[in-house]
């Protein structure tokens, strides 16, 4: 008996064919059937993909008119350090700046708040905030309605890997795909829960 599993079992160790090996796997820096290089194209995918999550896209050749124009309505902004001179000059609004830092109630009172971005991902329509000079703290971008953020078109990239290579992971990264929004269980979208209700991308040349 003992030969016999013996046997049986060195048959079946000879027969076992050893699974072949995984390929690579290869992330796609690029979106499908987009050529990075096609600038025109990127920014056309970003600006569709932001437009179809509700959010307002003004092309612009220069931020300040573009600013005062997203601005229109809008009582009061959060400006956050390191913001580019200049950008508000056409608007009469409230500038409250971010240094020392706002509290929590008075971002809440605040109407908007103007930043820049650290990247951006055309294909989700997507924003990074890396906290980074004008794009100020976390808070400072969730509390406010309305959030301005103005881009620039070399910063948008077809894919989110090719983002993510420019980006520091040890940095506090927030991604923003759209207005804040969110459904209950009878699937009624309320928007602005967990951040701006409104999104306004300046997108600049």
């Amino acid at each position: 008996m003992t030969d016999a599993r013996t046997e049986i079992l060195r048959r079946i160790r000879a027969a076992a064919v050893p699974p072949a090996p995984e390929p690579p796997r290869r992330h796609l820096r690029h979106a499908p059937g987009l050529d990075e290089h096609d600038r025109p194209a990127v920014l056309a995918l970003f600006t569709e993909r932001l437009e179809e999550y509700g959010a307002t896209v003004l092309h612009a050749e220069h931020a300040g008119p573009a600013v005062a124009e997203a601005l229109a309505g809008a009582r009061s902004v959060v400006a956050p350090a390191g913001l580019p001179d200049g950008w508000t000059s056409g608007w009469d609004g409230e500038v409250r700046f971010d240094a020392p830092p706002l509290t929590n109630d008075r971002l809440d009172a605040t109407d908007a708040v103007l930043t820049t971005c650290a990247a951006a991902v055309a294909e989700s329509g997507t924003l990074v905030l890396d906290g980074g000079p004008g794009q100020g703290r976390r808070a400072a971008t969730l509390l406010p309605d309305l959030h301005v953020c103005v881009v620039r078109a070399e910063q948008v990239h077809s894919a989110l890997p090719g983002a993510l290579a420019v980006l520091d992971p040890a940095r506090p990264l927030t991604f923003v795909s759209g207005p804040s929004a969110t459904a209950d269980i009878e699937m009624i979208r309320v928007k602005g829960v967990h951040g701006p209700r409104r999104l306004v991308v300046v997108l600049l040349p």
